[in-house]
């Protein structure tokens, strides 16, 4: 089971609502991979047209918890502000906090998003941080009051996987008891498995779902995938060795003088 914050789920997979061909291809993904959290990004221009009342429905009919994003705030009054209406609009305290820093990675930039974390967490919001790799951040991120923290395995929409494995083994090594979330950057579900076997709680994937051939069938696989590696973590993986390990022992066999 994932705790996050005082919510219990059985699904370590969030899934994200962007770039699907279709609003019925969404629904399909979402039921086939069996998550409890989606994403949601609300911007500010469109939030009270009507053309967006319909996707609001169609993510409310899902019956699932919604994590709205503030993907696309540069600043820390964009992204709180975005926050606000967010909480409005969904009825949540929860917000998976995004303030960019670099256009062309889409990199964080990580001493607004503290800042942003520290003001939305005093306000009595459930902060979900979409930050980098980094220790002193996630040190100052725990600090500002975030109980969750979602570090990149890579860009955005990059499919990379996990690009820096030695810093995100430090990171989960380092912060035992906090739950950490991949975000950004898996491309294939074993990426995913990957990040479960690695001790992380959960993955959040949206391009590699929704940009799939067969979305609803890449959706199911990452579903399957991230059970097999948090069942992998659990089983107690051997370590990896330099030199051959007979799987048969020799002792007792028959050798030629």
């Amino acid at each position: 089971m994932l705790q996050l914050y005082q919510s219990t789920l059985r699904s370590r997979l969030l899934l994200g609502t962007a770039r699907y061909p279709s609003p019925a291809v969404l629904s399909a993904a979402v039921r086939s991979a069996g998550v409890e959290v989606v994403t949601v990004a609300l911007r500010r221009e469109a939030a009270g047209e009507r053309a967006g009342q319909g996707f609001w429905s169609l993510i409310r009919a899902l019956n699932v918890r919604v994590l709205p994003n503030t993907a696309g705030c540069h600043s820390v009054k964009e992204a709180v502000t975005t926050a606000h209406m967010a909480r409005e609009v969904f009825g949540t305290t929860w917000v998976k906090l995004e303030v960019i820093g670099e256009d062309d990675t889409l990199q964080p930039d990580v001493f607004g998003l503290t800042e942003a974390a520290r003001i939305l967490c005093a306000e009595g919001f459930e902060v979900f941080p979409y930050t980098t790799e980094d220790l002193v951040v996630a040190e100052h991120l725990l600090a500002a009051g975030c109980r969750v923290l979602m570090p990149w395995g890579a860009p955005i929409g990059s499919g990379r996987g996990l690009n820096n494995l030695f810093a995100l083994k430090a990171l989960r090594a380092h912060f035992p008891d906090v739950p950490l979330i991949i975000d950004a950057g898996l491309g294939v579900p074993s990426q995913a498995a990957q990040a479960l076997e690695l001790g992380f709680d959960a993955v959040l994937v949206n391009t590699a779902v929704a940009q799939a051939a067969d979305p609803v069938q890449m959706a199911a696989a990452f579903a399957r995938a991230v059970e097999a590696g948090a069942a992998a973590r659990a089983a107690g993986p051997i370590e990896p060795r330099d030199f051959a390990a007979p799987s048969t022992p020799v002792i007792g066999t028959a050798f030629r003088p």
